[in-house]
Parts: structure tokens; C-alpha cells; sequence
């Protein structure tokens, strides 16, 4: 009979996986405060005071959860190598509820108030999509390759999590080479640095000291930063939920697509974790999600939380089991006494980038890594649907600040200069669900389950049907012509099943 061993609470790896997980954590709290007071107009007293407090309760109840569930599983499996999930705010679902919920209220209304209790009740029925999702969420695991899964959040990965930072180390070398250069011995490397100190707090102590001595950063800076310091107890908002209800009906389009986008995107990183290692419950993580998300709702948070992009990468670093509970904890520490503020005078993000890019890259190979050879093809195919996301949100960003979009240049003429904006936008929209149909049926077509690819394309028939994918809103009859072409693709595939056709070449 296997001896039970200890379970240490701590190990020295944790000390890499929470500054990696911290600073991630940090810079969407710096967007969300940055975004919110500067563009929206949001007063300081809102921000730090409700939604930044309302934010880190949800961060501190997943990540305690988390780190419970972890110890559970380790104790289950009598071993000390567990890596909690990593959690937080939804990255690509926070610049939605961002621009396309809490954006729109204010640029229509000039309240920033009215847009927060938008944007709590908004979180508030993601939360319960997100919870809905964890009754169906590990069916679909079972029954998608993995290839699928870890090709769609490889996607995302390399994308929205590895393009941006990239971009931003670039823009600014002289404080983003030299934390990536650590971050490249470290993390990929796996080369120990003197005295066996953490590559991701070296990494962030040597990015910060350049920011200051060449003056990208300066006091003047950190004095402005230093101004919303005080004690900001979160408070509910069970109130302002239900008034901001009243005007979510516009934005359900946004809410419920997205809510769909986050617990696919939890039950593809409990995959992606499986693959390493530890096999985590999908339907109690998904669950986790959704509650997580529901309580900061109630505590006036306007952001979807989720498993995050990253269980590898901290594996891979040494990370175990505390790291998650240390990161909650400092992050609601930060934001109940506005010492958030200072954070992101102290540390620019161009030097907290790396972090993202080394999670990036952890992931974007894991799906080569941890699929056989042959469905590589698959893997590839999953991207596609996200890099047509990127590349269409990059043309609107740069149409927005010319004051102009697409549809009032004429798609047609984008056409004629070699852009094909109608293709990308639907392509693009549900990338992540259209990323995981196209990277299920390649797989199931490698393999010569025709029946299950044909399935499959019913699914992307169904979801097309309703405009979950292909589609900039829901409701019925959203894309007929996608609808058809997967019914078709359904009916060839179903006809070499019947067929029992094996010819290869």
C-alpha cells in the first residue's frame, strides 16, 4: 500500500508561477481602470471604489477554490505535483464587455454610471451562461479531439495573447528586450538563473529599472498614480444589477455569444491541463466560472472570469499549488486600498508583456506537442477562424480612429484593394466555437469517422442557424447560406459513412 505523502502548501516554483500569473491579472486590471477613467469617463471613485473591488472578489474566491481543488486532486492521486488552474478575467471577453457593452451605453447615454450597472448585469448573465455551460460543457469534451480543443485555444493564444504583447516589445526594445531575454532563458530555456532566482521576478525588477532610468517612467508619473490610495470595501450591487437589466436587451447579442466563448474556453484550458498532467473536473470547473463571475457581478465587477490560458506554462516553471491563493490575495489587497493605481505607475506593461508572450507560446506548441503528427493539419485549421477575428478587429480599429468603418467605405471597395472584410468578419465571428467544428471534422476525417464529422457539421449548421458563429447577432435564419454549406458538407460526409468508403492515396 502506497504511504500518503506530504502535500507541501508552498514550493519554490510558486514564486514564478504567481508573478506570472500576478502581472497577468494586473494588466487587465490596469485596461479595465485605464480604459474605463480615460475613455469612458468613468469617475475615479466609481472605478477603484465598485468595479476594481467588485473585480478582485471574484479573482480571490476562484483562485482560493482553485487551489482547494488542486490540494483535492493531489491528495486523490497521492502526489505533489499538481498545478493548480490558473484564473481570472476573460482577456478577449473583457475588451468585448469593453467596447460593445459598456462602450456603447456611455457613448449613447454620457452616464458612466448607467454604463456600470449595464455592465454588472451584463456580467451577471454571462455568470449564469457560463454556469448553464458546465451541464453540457463536459460532454463536449469527451466527444471532441484533442487536437480540436487545444488547436482552438492555440488560436487564441498565438493571436490575441502572443501578437499584442509582441507588438508592444517591439514598439518599445529598449525596456521589452531585455525581461523577454530573461523570460527566453528561463521559461523556454529552462536555464536556472544565479542564486536560483525567479526568471519572471527578474524579469519584471530589470524591465521596471530600465523604464526608470531612461524616463519612461517618472515621478511625476507615480505621483498621479499615488492619488486613488485609500480603502475601498466592496459593497453590493444587487440593485444596480436589476436597474441596469432593464437596458440589457441591445447587448444580448454580445452577452450570450460571449458567455458561450467562456466556458468553452474553461473546458478547453481543463484539456489543455489534462495534456499536462492533471485532470481536472470540467463540469465543477465550469460551474466555478460561472459563480466566480456571478459574485463579482454582485459586488459591482463588469468581467466574466475563467480558467485561464496557462496551466503548462506554470507547470513547466515549477509552479504547484500556491501560487493561485498568493496571487488572489495580492491582487485583492492591490485593489481594496488603490494601491493597483501605483502598481501600474511602478511597472509599464510593455515590460509585464513578456508574460503573456511566454503563455502564448507554451500553449500555441502544446497543440502540436500533445496531438499525434498526423493531425497537425487540424490543429492549423482551428487557428484560421482566429486569425481572421484578429485581422478584422485590427481593419476596425484602424477604420474607428479614421472615424469611419467598413460598411460606410463599401465592402466592395475593400474588395477591389485586396481586403476581404465580409470574409473575415464571418469567418471570425464565434472563432473560438467555429476554431473547434473545423478542427473536430478535419480530425474525424483523418481518422475515417465520417458519421462524426457529419455530425459535427450539423452542429455548425445549427449554431449558424441561430448566428452563434458566422454572424454579428443572434436570432433565427442568421446565415443561410453558412447553414446550407454546412448541411451540405454534413450530407457528404454522412454518404461516405453509408458508403463505408476507405480508398486512400
Amino acid at each position: 500500500m502506497n504511504q500518503k505523502i506530504k502535500i507541501p502548501y508552498f514550493v519554490p516554483g510558486d514564486l514564478d508561477g504567481f508573478f506570472g500569473l500576478f502581472i497577468d491579472n494586473l494588466v487587465n486590471l490596469i485596461i479595465i481602470a485605464t480604459t474605463l477613467t480615460g475613455l469612458f469617463k468613468m469617475p475615479s471613485s466609481l472605478v477603484f471604489g465598485r468595479i476594481i473591488p467588485g473585480c478582485a472578489i471574484a479573482i480571490i474566491v476562484g483562485n482560493i477554490y482553485y487551489t482547494l481543488m488542486a490540494r483535492r486532486l493531489a491528495k486523490r492521486e497521492n502526489r505533489f505535483d499538481v498545478t493548480t488552474l490558473p484564473y481570472g478575467i476573460s482577456t478577449p471577453i473583457m475588451f468585448a464587455y469593453l467596447f460593445l457593452v459598456i462602450g456603447p451605453v456611455y457613448w449613447r447615454t454620457n452616464n458612466p454610471f448607467l454604463s456600470w450597472k449595464v455592465g454588472v448585469s451584463a456580467a451577471f448573465i454571462g455568470g449564469v451562461i457560463e454556469f448553464l455551460g458546465a451541464f453540457i460543457g463536459p460532454y463536449v469534451r469527451r466527444n471532441t479531439p484533442r487536437a480540436a480543443l487545444l488547436g482552438t485555444l492555440a488560436g487564441i493564444a498565438i493571436t490575441w495573447i502572443a501578437m499584442k504583447p509582441t507588438v508592444g516589445i517591439f514598439e518599445h526594445p529598449l525596456i521589452g528586450f531585455i525581461p523577454l531575454s530573461i523570460i527566453l532563458i528561463g521559461f523556454i530555456a529552462k536555464i536556472s538563473l544565479p542564486f536560483n532566482l525567479p526568471a519572471g521576478f527578474v524579469a519584471i525588477l530589470l524591465g521596471s529599472i530600465v523604464a526608470w532610468i531612461t524616463g519612461f517612467r517618472n515621478y511625476e508619473y507615480l505621483v498621479e498614480s499615488s492619488k486613488n490610495i485609500g480603502f475601498y470595501l466592496p459593497k453590493l450591487s444587487i440593485k444596480d444589477i436589476v436597474e441596469g437589466i432593464k437596458f440589457i436587451s441591445p447587448y444580448l447579442m454580445v452577452i450570450i455569444p460571449m458567455g458561450v466563448y467562456n466556458f468553452i474556453e474553461t473546458m478547453n484550458n481543463c484539456e489543455s491541463a489534462s495534456a499536462a498532467g492533471d485532470n481536472y473536473n470540467t463540469k465543477e470547473a465550469m460551474m466555478v466560472d460561472g459563480i466566480g463571475t456571478m459574485i463579482g457581478a454582485i459586488f459591482g465587477g463588469c468581467f466574466p472570469t475563467t480558467v485561464y490560458i496557462g496551466h503548462p506554462g506554470w507547470k513547466r516553471v515549477g509552479a504547484r499549488m500556491g501560487y493561485t491563493f498568493l496571487n488572489g490575495v495580492v491582487i485583492f489587497i492591490l485593489a481594496i486600498t488603490g494601491f493597483l493605481s501605483v502598481a501600474e505607475g511602478l511597472i509599464p506593461k510593455e515590460v509585464a508583456f513578456v508574460i503573456l508572450l511566454y503563455i502564448a507560446l507554451v500553449i500555441g506548441a502544446q497543440a502540436f506537442q500533445e496531438v499525434e503528427k498526423k493531425y497537425a493539419p487540424a490543429v492549423v485549421f482551428a487557428f484560421v477562424p482566429h486569425i481572421a477575428n484578429f485581422v478584422r478587429s485590427q481593419i476596425d480599429s484602424v477604420l474607428n480612429c479614421a472615424g469611419t468603418d467598413a460598411f460606410k467605405i463599401g465592402v466592395d471597395k475593400l474588395i477591389e484593394a485586396g481586403v476581404h472584410y465580409k470574409g473575415l468578419f464571418l469567418l471570425g465571428e464565434g472563432s473560438i466555437v467555429t476554431g473547434l467544428i473545423l478542427g473536430a471534422i478535419t480530425s474525424f476525417l483523418i481518422d475515417r469517422k465520417f458519421l462524426k464529422a457529419g455530425i459535427y457539421s450539423i452542429a455548425g449548421a445549427v449554431l449558424t442557424f441561430f448566428g452563434f458563429i458566422h454572424s454579428g447577432k443572434i436570432g433565427v435564419m442568421m446565415s443561410i447560406y453558412h447553414f446550407a454549406g454546412y448541411l451540405l458538407m454534413s450530407g457528404i460526409f454522412f454518404l461516405l459513412h453509408f458508403l463505408k468508403y476507405e480508398k486512400t492515396y
